[in-house]
């Protein structure tokens, strides 16, 4: 019995209005990278999966098929049958996809319609629909939306002004690291693939914002162990540049906060008694990874100030005994990076000013 399936190809709007979908791959493939708004109820599980991947090697499509329904039946089948119909009933307009939406997904929309719930696949998959975001990060061309950067030294605060807007594209959250050599948060960045994905969704977004354009950070690259493809970098560099300017007093002191009060406070709630110390090594980490950038004199220098105002914050349980370290980290690291960084750059810098300035110009310039 030929089944027909109802198939959808309509990537652009799954990803303007983020439809809900069940990912029907084993869990190890979900794992490597899915999509926004995907849950995991597999068809198969991993074990599964490749019992049935080996018999495909050794007895073909058919034999695999066969093995298939034998593992997936009676209340094992029953369970994964209720598992669709419960998250279809939460989200009416929720999609499947497999891998290439081949058999999987025919497998479990039959299965489904047998139970009187109906429900899409995405035509070609995973791997389609992953090629048709990937398109938007290495052929920029297919951007509508021309990218505006903001420059500025370490702990400007530059998120925070950028935030004010909703054409601002967060690279940092959707990377979940802060983009420098301390950077990291105690949970792990997303998967390259994940990470690919949700910009790509973003990027489609505001393609059809009316305004066509974006907001950005001035970054580099590199967020972390994720990285932003050549072409888009390269697309992102072209914008125009404004920077803004924040007195250095004020930079540590939100650097501090960052880097010190915030992150503490993160790694004590999940460690409790460990976390001060899981902190400290995470601090000496960081600053062992610049070790050879900053030379062995000025890391020495800085490691000592560390370990000094660690020491000094256990006896009076102050903050702030980790400024110094804080402003050399800024002054012979971060701030001489940026001014060589900034040299570099071929984009005009079409404003410079501070907070309020800024975020006047920005609101009055390209709001109209």
């Amino acid at each position: 019995m030929v089944v027909q399936m109802y198939k959808t190809s309509d990537y652009r709007q799954i990803v303007i209005n983020e439809i809900p979908l069940i990912d029907l791959r084993a869990p190890i493939e979900y794992a490597k990278g899915a999509f926004i708004n995907a849950t995991n109820l597999p068809l198969m599980n991993d074990k599964e999966r490749s019992l049935v991947g080996k018999c495909y090697k050794e007895e073909g499509a058919e034999g695999a098929l066969k093995l298939g329904y034998k593992l997936i039946s009676g209340n094992l089948r029953e369970e994964r049958i209720k598992a669709w119909i419960k998250h279809s009933i939460k989200y009416p307009n929720c999609v499947l996809y497999c891998f290439r939406g081949g058999s999987r997904s025919k497998i479990t929309q039959k299965w489904l319609k047998r139970e009187g719930t109906i429900l899409p696949i995405i035509d070609g998959g995973y791997k389609a629909f992953r090629n048709y975001l990937l398109s938007f990060l290495t052929n920029p061309i297919n951007i509508n939306s021309n990218p505006i950067l903001l420059g500025g030294y370490t702990g400007s605060e530059k998120t925070a002004l950028l935030n004010n807007f909703h054409n601002f594209i967060n690279l940092e959250k959707l990377a979940h690291h802060r983009g420098s050599s301390f950077g990291g948060y105690i949970k792990p960045q997303p998967t390259q693939i994940d990470f690919e994905n949700n910009l790509s969704y973003k990027l489609i977004q505001h393609n059809n914002n009316k305004y066509q354009f974006m907001l950005l950070e001035d970054e580099g690259r590199n967020i972390g162990k994720n990285f932003i493809p050549k072409p888009l970098a390269e697309y992102f560099n072209q914008g125009d540049l404004i920077v803004l300017n924040v007195p250095f007093e004020k930079r540590s002191l939100a650097t501090l906060n960052e880097y010190v009060v915030k992150s503490q406070k993160a790694y004590i709630a999940k460690f409790a008694d460990k976390g001060l110390n899981k902190w400290e090594n995470y601090i000496k980490y960081s600053l062992s990874k610049i070790k050879k950038r900053l030379g062995n004199e000025r890391y020495t220098k800085i490691l000592n100030n560390f370990e000094k105002a660690l020491k000094k914050q256990l006896s009076t349980n102050d903050y702030y005994s980790h400024t110094i370290w804080i402003e050399n980290l800024l002054t012979e690291y971060y701030d001489p990076m940026y001014e060589y960084q900034i040299k570099k750059r071929n984009n005009k810098i079409i404003f410079q000013g501070n907070n309020h300035e800024v975020y006047e110009f920005i609101k009055n310039y390209y709001y109209k």
